[in-house]
Order: structure tokens, then C-alpha cells, then sequence
């Protein structure tokens, strides 16, 4: 069982952000015949489902089918969005029965104003779910003091310094996170030691059906097959899978995107 599998039901964004890697992929939108496909395929290997890669969700037209069909598999579904098409999805949002988190990148927000409003919004969601307010520029130029004081006066509140999350109130957090490199195939290689939670707690699936390892190798650079082509298991078992995991297990780097990626050096080895 995976903790988590990542299903990219749109690639096309509204938005172009700094610190979003973006791609050079087709845009697509995923069908809810092939998001049926794909549950399909997925079946017993997750409880938990992440509707994106890249992309914004919110911006799928067919999102409440999506949202349904997800509900109809027992799929408890995580949302990440850059926030500004929540007011547009407010109904869609409230009537869905498999929402289980609602993540907002406040982070892609540049006007202190577009975050009130945002805030606003929050406050009309009335489906029983959690709700993460992202933060993850830290170490970046933006201190994020006005965003801080305003979700203070917002919440009556009084954010602490030096936390990684707090509690506005019951199943609304505030959530920091370090600013981090997306891993490119084109940059140098950093080391071929490390480990990853991909393969091992996620697996990702690009909006072409592309199987990927992990969450950031969004140009499908790891190509591990095809989950509209083939069953999971056949992906899963095949020497690429394997020798990757076996790799991550034993702290060794196999594949030249990994020996590229920041990300990995977040991980403590004594943890995994």
C-alpha cells in the first residue's frame, strides 16, 4: 500500500509562478473516463489520492465528476491548489463527499490583497475537511511579516516565530516549509548517495497516464511505463522499479534525475 499516489488530472496552469518548474508537456486535462481507468488500476494500492503534479486542479472543467467518481472508489482525495479559482469552485467544493484536505499555496500570492480575499473564501468552505495554508518560500527574499500579521488580525490569532505549523482554528493550519529546487535533468549532478519516499510511500501519474516514481520528476524523465498501457503490478515488478528501490534502500542513487535532486537532502537516513 502506498501512502499516497499523485494523479495529474490537469497539466495546464493559470498561473507562472517563479518557484514552479512548469513544462514543455503537451497540456492536457484528464477524462473522467480515464480517471475511472486509472482508479481502476490503482485499486487496493492507496486509500489516498493527490489531484496533481503540476497544474492546477481547479482549473478541470469536469472537477465535480472528477470529485464524484473519486467518491464512488473509496478515494480520500488531497487538493493543492494556488488558490485563485477557489471562489469559482466554492459549490463544487462544498457538495464533494471525497475531499480530505485542501492545500493553499499562499506562497504564489505577490498582493497582500489577493491573500485577504483568499482568506474570505477559506472562511465560506463548510465542507468538513482540512485546510493547510502553504507557506513554502522560507529562506526566500519574503520575510512573509504582512502575510503573518494579516492572518493574525484574520484568525485572532498570534502566529508564533520559529514553527512549522499552527492552528488557526479546528482543521485550519498555517503551514511553513523551506523554498525548494525542483530537479532537472540538465543541471549538474549533486551526489549518487541518498534515499527518496518515491517508490516506497508515493508513486505519481502524469495527465498521459505516464508512471512516474516520485512527485517532483514531472517531465515524466522516469518513464516506469504507462498505467493506460499496462496494470500496476507489471510497473511495479519491473527491473527499473526494483533496482531503484532496492537502491534507495541501500542509500545508492540510480537514475541520473535523482543524483540531481535537492529534495533528497531533506531526508535523514536514521528516519527511513
Amino acid at each position: 500500500m502506498f501512502k499516497r499516489i499523485y494523479i495529474e488530472i490537469t497539466n495546464v496552469c493559470n498561473l507562472k509562478c517563479s518557484f514552479c518548474k512548469g513544462s514543455n508537456r503537451e497540456k492536457k486535462y484528464m477524462t473522467p473516463t480515464s480517471f475511472r481507468q486509472v482508479l481502476k488500476k490503482i485499486e487496493g494500492y492507496t486509500e489516498y489520492i493527490c489531484l496533481h503534479l503540476l497544474g492546477e486542479p481547479l482549473m478541470h472543467p469536469e472537477l465535480s465528476t472528477i470529485l464524484d467518481i473519486a467518491h464512488q472508489y473509496k478515494m480520500k482525495v488531497n487538493l493543492t491548489t494556488n488558490g485563485r479559482l477557489l471562489n469559482n469552485n466554492i459549490d463544487v467544493i462544498n457538495k464533494a463527499q471525497s475531499i480530505r484536505q485542501i492545500n493553499i499555496s499562499l506562497h504564489s500570492f505577490k498582493d497582500i490583497k489577493d491573500i485577504e480575499e483568499i482568506l474570505n473564501v477559506v472562511d465560506m468552505i463548510t465542507l468538513d475537511c482540512y485546510i493547510s495554508l502553504r507557506l513554502w518560500n522560507l529562506g526566500a527574499d519574503n520575510e512573509n511579516k504582512d502575510i503573518i500579521e494579516l492572518i493574525n488580525n484574520h484568525y485572532q490569532v498570534n502566529v508564533p516565530s520559529n514553527v512549522n505549523e499552527f492552528v488557526l482554528r479546528p482543521k485550519l493550519y498555517l503551514n511553513f516549509d523551506q523554498e525548494f529546487e525542483w530537479p532537472d535533468i540538465k543541471n549538474k549532478e549533486l551526489s549518487e548517495t541518498g534515499t527518496c519516499y518515491g517508490l516506497r510511500n508515493h508513486i505519481g501519474i502524469l495527465v498521459d497516464g505516464t508512471v512516474v516514481p516520485c512527485c517532483l520528476d514531472t517531465d515524466g524523465i522516469i518513464n516506469l511505463g504507462n498505467i493506460f498501457k499496462q496494470d500496476l503490478a507489471s510497473i511495479l515488478n519491473s527491473y527499473r522499479c526494483k533496482k531503484m528501490k532496492e537502491g534507495f534502500q541501500n542509500r545508492k542513487l540510480i537514475e541520473p534525475l535523482c543524483k540531481r535532486c535537492h529534495y533528497i537532502e531533506r531526508f535523514d537516513k536514521k528516519a527511513l
